[in-house]
């Protein structure tokens, strides 16, 4: 069962406090369903900035709806969505008011392709509007959103349904997100947006959304703040000179975060346990940041109350931490997952790897070595290979000239089938749906497997040991800001 944050189910928060005009912490936005509207709530409350994960939100409205919707969280928001005749429709085919059965498998969202999307569109737009909107209610502070520059397919619908729900800002990594500026000023203006679609071996596509085409009435939107995720200085120059319209700031995250990690710059090379190794070429010149004289924060492992002091010293707005959110009782993490992990801290450590094949988008991806999960070696074997969500598949041009869609993670004789290279399969996981049983989505498969969890983590994971079990987001901000030590009444 998915988990509902205590302070939402009880309709208990503290106070809000007025936001600052540029936040000193921003909470990581950590997908799928982690950073999740009750998480950005209540960091938003207390002055900082929530962020909410908009990877998957398609899949992660549509299970909650066939969970019984606890709270009647998801029905509350889609009142509230322009189009009543869409949102009521959305109901009718999901919402099961006593849950699935036992062993029941969620109903699939329509995989999409790159000429037919229409119905995961719609619903990655109800998705995104109902994650703004219930992370915004009961205080007036700004909430941002984070998406995965890499799933470029669900990217144009889920940022119109952030902005209609009024999405303060935009966070965006694991690529280069070049055009999405453009988007949001596209938007914000009433009217289509745009954006190529890559494709392997070919000539790009052109995916373009109409809130038309969604029974949706085209109108100005409020528009937010960009802030792409960068590693380096040149890279935040290159956005700042090429993209697409304008960008407001950067996060600065180095190869410590959680989740992806932008592959070493240069040759690869590998320790002996095969993690690929970052020199000083990986690590921002903030000196060099500073002149671009746009604000940014540092992100991986920075979750001190003295290295926010050291961002802050050293010209950056703030920090953005992950890690120690994701792990606190407020977020969309299982509580039993997050509950083994905390132990395990306590308990000697436990290791995160960084796995430079588990992610089919051939980007590093951080890999907490936990038992009874995909990260030992048996169970990624034993796990039938299926692609039932899509959302890391690559799109490619085939030998008849048709644009299709593929993942190494999927069954390797479809992938063989669709020109994909043997050794590009080897270790691959399936993210999609080891990332929606993190948050209490597990599918039921074919056969009755039940599929299993993969937890990413930054570096820093170790440091949670020092926290009790149970802390809350508002403690992790109090901690942050000096205020508040772990453990201490």
């Amino acid at each position: 069962m998915t988990q509902t944050p205590s302070n939402v189910h009880l309709n208990i928060h503290p106070a809000p406090h007025a936001a600052p005009a540029l936040p000193q912490i921003i909470q990581g936005g950590m997908g799928v369903g982690i950073s999740h509207w009750g998480l950005a709530q209540a960091v938003s409350r207390i002055g900082q900035l929530g962020i909410v994960s908009c990877t998957g939100i398609d899949n992660v409205l549509v299970r909650r709806l066939q969970d019984g919707d606890e709270g009647g969280h998801v029905r509350r928001a889609l009142a509230a969505y322009p189009s009543q005749e869409r949102a009521e429709k959305v109901i009718k085919m999901y919402f099961l008011p006593e849950g699935r059965e036992p062993g029941q498998s969620y109903r699939r969202v329509p995989l999409p392709t790159v000429t037919k999307h229409g119905a995961a569109w719609e619903l990655g737009v109800m998705g995104s509007f109902v994650e703004v909107f219930l992370a915004r209610e009961g205080h007036d502070n700004p909430v941002g959103v984070n998406l995965l520059t890499k799933l470029q397919l669900h990217t144009v619908p889920a940022l119109y349904g952030a902005m209609l729900a009024g999405a303060d800002t935009v966070i965006m990594g694991a690529g280069i997100p070049r055009e999405i500026p453009g988007v949001l000023d596209a938007f914000a203006a009433g009217g289509q947006a745009s954006i190529k679609l890559d494709v392997k071996g070919g000539d790009a596509a052109v995916l373009t959304f109409d809130p038309a085409d969604y029974g949706l009435e085209r109108r100005e939107l409020p528009r937010p703040k960009f802030y792409p995720i960068v590693t380096s200085h040149i890279l935040a120059g290159v956005l700042m000179k090429k993209a697409s319209g304008s960008v407001e700031g950067f996060i600065i995250e180095g190869p410590t975060a959680g989740g992806h990690n932008a592959p070493p710059r240069g040759t690869p090379t590998f320790d002996e346990s095969g993690q690929p190794i970052y020199g000083e070429r990986d690590i921002a010149d903030l000196d060099e940041m500073k002149k671009l004289g746009l604000p940014f924060w540092l992100a991986g492992s920075r979750a001190t109350p003295e290295a926010l002091q050291e961002a802050l010293a050293r010209g950056a707005a703030g920090i953005q931490v992950g890690t120690l959110f994701a792990y606190c009782a407020d977020s969309g993490l299982r509580n039993d997952l997050r509950e083994q992990v905390h132990v395990l801290t306590k308990d000697g450590g436990v290791e995160v790897y960084t796995d430079p094949l588990a992610s089919p988008t051939g980007f590093p991806f951080k890999v907490v070595q936990v038992d009874d999960t995909l990260a030992r070696v048996e169970q990624y074997l034993a796990r039938p290979r299926v692609c039932d969500i899509g959302y890391l598949r690559e799109a490619y041009a085939g030998e008849d000239g048709k644009t299709g869609l593929r993942c190494a993670a999927e069954p390797v004789d479809a992938y063989l089938s669709k020109g994909g290279k043997i050794e590009d399969t080897v270790g691959r996981k399936c993210l999609c749906n080891a990332l929606m049983t993190d948050a209490g989505y597990a599918q039921v498969q074919k056969g009755g497997y039940v599929e299993d969890s993969l937890m990413t983590s930054g570096d820093s994971l170790n440091d949670i040991a020092a926290w009790p079990l149970g802390y809350r987001a508002e403690d992790v901000v109090e901690f942050l800001l000096g205020r508040y030590v772990p453990g201490v009444e």
